[in-house]
């Protein structure tokens, strides 16, 4: 597999959130803004970074019997780093996110991506995957996070522009989670599977 394709292939076919379905309890809690959208994916995707990059260089050192623990261990030390930092110097964002900061160590995102690739790849390809991954699960908790609050709070990472007498509560509730990511997830589905068809459609054709 190419760079690119490593690099990209979390963006939108193998979007950790909306296409895998992994990570599924902070991209329901806490898109009810952008701006905790953001935070999250910019934790998750520093976490996914390192963690990928020490395991990749272990993955020749740490027994196969206890390689899950190791791997939790190394996650669990990238998550507390960012968890400090973020109370440091974003604590709004903190007090915001929570739980789900901490949380980060089981997140099957990360994880997966221990076992999957950096535990049998090198390291550059190992950096490319956690960034990919990492954006791509940002671009999702972006999109759904866009729509709840323009639809449930009338604002747009804080900017209020529609009335609260406007607004569809539903969508800063859980139900409205679920039915946002719904429609996303087969949104990107569509999309996939139209730009599949056209790239089988002109290989057919170049024959």
């Amino acid at each position: 597999m190419s760079k690119i394709k490593i690099l990209t292939k979390g963006f939108f076919k193998e979007n950790p959130s909306l296409i895998l379905v992994l990570g599924m309890c902070p991209t329901l809690a806490v898109t009810t803004s952008v701006n905790n959208a953001l935070g999250m994916g910019a934790a998750t995707t520093f976490v996914l970074l390192m963690s990928n990059i020490i395991i990749s260089l272990l993955k020749n050192v740490i027994p196969d019997k206890v390689r899950i623990p190791c791997y939790i261990v190394i996650i669990a030390t990238f998550v507390s780093m960012v968890d400090l930092l973020i109370q440091g110097f974003v604590p709004a964002l903190s007090e915001s996110l929570g739980v789900f900061i901490p949380l980060i160590v089981v997140n099957c995102i990360v994880l997966g991506r221990a076992e999957a690739f950096a535990n049998k790849n090198g390291v550059f390809d190992s950096i490319l995957d956690g960034l990919g991954m990492g954006i791509g699960f940002t671009i999702s908790l972006v999109l759904i996070a866009t729509v709840r609050e323009i639809l449930g709070a009338g604002s747009f990472m804080g900017y209020q522009f529609i009335p609260a007498d406007y607004n569809i509560l539903i969508f800063v509730l859980a139900p409205g989670a679920f039915l946002v990511l719904g429609f996303v997830m087969a949104l990107m589905r569509h999309i996939i599977n139209r730009v599949e068809a056209k790239r089988k459609n002109k290989m057919c054709a170049a024959k």
